[in-house]
């Protein structure tokens, strides 16, 4: 039985960081979010490392984070371009923003041919999450198809404002029917959850509710969905917009609307890290050195 994949989506970094030498450490050692990621996968079983990044920010990348981890787990990349569309389609003259996540994730289709799980590069996901993910993406479990793993929305806010989620919909099977969308969460002063989207109404929350953080599990078979799924989104309004993303929740809900996919719901409680506000970042390195003191990782990776 093969060993699952990781692809870190890291097309991103260079962008939202403004260069990766400037990538902000969060570990006691200098370690950045996703060498937690790759720590976590490796001890739960994965095979290998697939990192989705943009060609301009590879020698940088490889350098800062490759080099780091070549060693220890074989790395592979894939490479998420805007001209990176199927025969027949051109890319509009006004776009500059990248196509979305689905199109990141379709980006490694020559790259992965085994059971995959897809995370963001910048967010913690905890060590049970890549337990989780391993468990359904080998052995009997993979028969049930793709999966993903669910957070406690009371554990994935910010003490520095409201945050959107999208929340996770599913019967007793455990099976994901939806994905609903909650666009401005905010916890009020009195500790209740509140989502209160602009020019919308108020909607009362537990905190209980299971949300989705882009932590994906796929078969291999998603790869031609996804290049359907993105000839369809470009012959549609998608394909003469200069901003409009294709994303992997739109192309799920298509799967599970259409009955051509399954997403089993892996629920956790661990807590989800990442920084949504410049002031998260003293949280997410507080909740990382009180992990390691606790020793769930070692002082240094």
């Amino acid at each position: 039985m093969s060993k699952p994949t990781l692809m870190i989506l890291a097309a991103g970094m260079g962008s939202r960081y403004g260069g990766l030498k400037q990538i902000d450490p969060v570990g006691p050692a200098g370690e950045i979010v996703l060498d937690y990621s790759i720590f976590d996968a490796a001890r739960a079983g994965f095979g290998r490392v697939v990192f989705v990044i943009r060609r301009d920010i590879e020698a940088a990348f490889r350098a800062t984070v490759g080099a780091k981890w070549a060693a220890r787990i074989p790395c592979t990349y894939a490479f998420q371009d805007l001209n990176d569309v199927p025969a027949g389609f051109a890319v509009p003259a006004d776009r500059a923003k990248p196509w979305g996540t689905a199109h990141a994730i379709r980006a490694g289709r020559r790259e992965i041919a085994e059971p995959f799980a897809a995370i963001n590069a910048d967010d913690f996901y905890g060590a049970a999450s890549f337990r989780a993910l391993a468990a359904h993406l080998t052995g009997e479990k993979r028969a049930a198809g793709h999966c993903m793993v669910a957070f406690r929305l009371d554990q994935t806010l910010s003490e520095h404002g409201s945050v959107s989620r999208g929340a996770c919909l599913c019967g007793a099977d455990r099976l994901l029917t939806g994905i609903q969308e909650r666009t401005k969460i905010t916890r009020h002063a009195d500790g209740t959850l509140w989502d209160e989207p602009d020019g919308g109404p108020a909607t009362a929350l537990t905190g209980a509710e299971p949300v989705s953080m882009n932590c994906w599990g796929f078969m291999p078979s998603v790869f031609g969905d996804l290049d359907a799924a993105f000839e369809q989104f470009l012959r549609g309004e998608g394909g003469q917009s200069p901003k409009k993303e294709f994303t992997i929740p739109a192309v799920v809900d298509g799967l599970i609307r259409s009955g051509r996919g399954t997403v089993k719901v892996l629920e956790t409680t661990a807590r989800w890290f990442g920084v949504t506000y410049r002031e998260d970042k003293a949280t997410v390195q507080d909740s990382i050195r009180a992990l390691v003191a606790a020793g769930e990782y070692p002082a240094k990776l």
